[in-house]
């Protein structure tokens, strides 16, 4: 699904309430056309909780405040590790001063150094989140998680993707390596209401990612339910006993998950 044209001839004025009534259909239609992608997302990840598997996910730029909905958030599932481009300074022993470079995302290593250093089991699956879908990292840690043999959950925009030249050497896109795509509906460049005189603003891509990623984890939570498997979640480190209970969850999947401060 497409909102391409959601914003109209640009006629009607740029507004708060204008925003708020474009992007609330939009998370209507969505909840509607994406229920069978959805279902599957959540088949792929309950099955990775089943097999004691932990859902690598990984985002660069503003789609990491979707990752963060997948990684480690309360009323989420344990079993997640977020990976990070400053996995590489954290992690790698690379100096702070790497993250400087603003085509860093572009380097042909990074996706393979990333990977390496989440070291992750073959029962691990990925979710890569990328608006755009075809930047070099994001391209090549889909790349590395299927060579491996994981299982590919993409949350990605089709239609800017599709209107865009893949930027990975190997022609392809974050959407055609994904055993599962959950469109998040976002309109080519991101932005909804489009502005007098060309341009727009007021992204969307991160109010329907973040719907679609919890969509996701309740439905898994479902299936495990249905098939006798209590979901592993988290309870909110600021409630009596929470930040307890949660390391002790946490203990089963001891040098897998990182939980860095942010």
């Amino acid at each position: 699904m497409s909102v391409e044209s959601a914003s109209g001839s640009g006629t009607q004025p740029v507004s708060a309430e204008r925003f708020a009534r474009e992007g609330l259909a939009v998370l209507h239609r969505l909840t509607e056309s994406a229920r069978t992608d959805v279902a599957r997302a959540a088949g792929l990840i309950a099955d990775c909780v089943r097999a004691d598997g932990v859902v690598q996910a990984f985002g660069t730029g503003h789609s990491q405040a979707v990752v963060l909905e997948v990684a480690g958030r309360a009323g989420g599932l344990v079993p997640t590790n977020r990976i990070s481009i400053a996995d590489l300074v954290l992690y790698g022993g690379e100096h702070p001063s790497i993250l400087d470079d603003p085509l860093l995302e572009r380097a042909p290593d990074v996706a393979a150094r990333l990977y390496a250093l989440a070291d992750p089991r073959p029962q691990d699956l990925f979710v890569v989140v990328s608006n755009s879908g075809v930047n070099n990292v994001i391209v090549g840690m889909a790349l590395h998680a299927r060579e491996r043999g994981h299982r590919l959950l993409a949350l990605t925009s089709l239609a800017h993707t599709r209107a865009v030249p893949a930027g990975h050497p190997s022609g392809r896109k974050l959407a055609d390596l994904a055993d599962v795509v959950l469109d998040n509906a976002a309109p080519r460049g991101d932005a909804l209401l489009e502005l007098p005189g060309g341009g727009a603003v007021s992204a969307l891509s991160t109010l329907t990612g973040v719907m679609l990623v919890q969509m996701a984890v309740a439905e898994a939570a479902g299936l495990l339910l249905a098939s006798g498997d209590r979901p592993p979640v988290y309870v909110s480190a600021n409630v009596p006993g929470g930040f307890e209970g949660n390391l002790e969850l946490e203990q089963r999947y001891a040098g897998r998950i990182r939980r860095t401060a942010s």
